[in-house]
């Protein structure tokens, strides 16, 4: 497996990684990540929980058994140290569509508001909405046409 991540490393930087980088230090440095933040983070293969749903998995079970056979199902799961429980939820919302989500309440909230304190009759003023119109309009005084004449 280390010789994967060496390859892969090799691969995307084929000029070498510098010295003082944490994955240089992690695959080539004598002592590893002994001593680093990031070693905090590993976990013991032989002790790590898979939790899947908020459930452990079980060492001798297989993942089709608690998920099922479908190819198409997308399962998330994550490794935890002994004793610490389930991890948390992932979030079903992302940050980006949650904040999308938000700016639109925000703004039909807006709106909402400006149409509750727009006044009900603000309409009646337009020409649309006028109900002599038909009446002016057949008897010339609409002020388009006016009758020959007539000043």
């Amino acid at each position: 497996k280390l010789t994967n991540m060496k390859g892969a490393v090799t691969m995307a930087y084929p000029m070498g990684l510098p010295k003082w980088d944490p994955v240089y230090a992690a695959l080539e440095g004598p002592e590893g990540l002994d001593g680093t933040q990031a070693a905090q983070g590993l976990l013991d293969p032989a002790t790590a929980q898979l939790w899947c749903a908020g459930k452990e998995f079980v060492r001798e079970e297989l993942v089709k058994d608690r998920v099922g056979r479908n190819e198409k199902t997308k399962v998330v799961a994550k490794l935890q140290k002994p004793g610490h429980g389930a991890p948390a939820r992932e979030p079903c919302v992302s940050e980006n569509e949650r904040k999308a989500m938000m700016a639109h309440y925000f703004k039909r909230q807006e709106e909402m508001k400006k149409l509750a304190e727009a006044d009900d009759d603000d309409y009646l003023h337009s020409p649309w909405a006028d109900t002599k119109a038909l009446k002016n309009s057949l008897q010339g005084m609409s002020g388009g046409m006016k009758a020959p004449g007539i000043r």
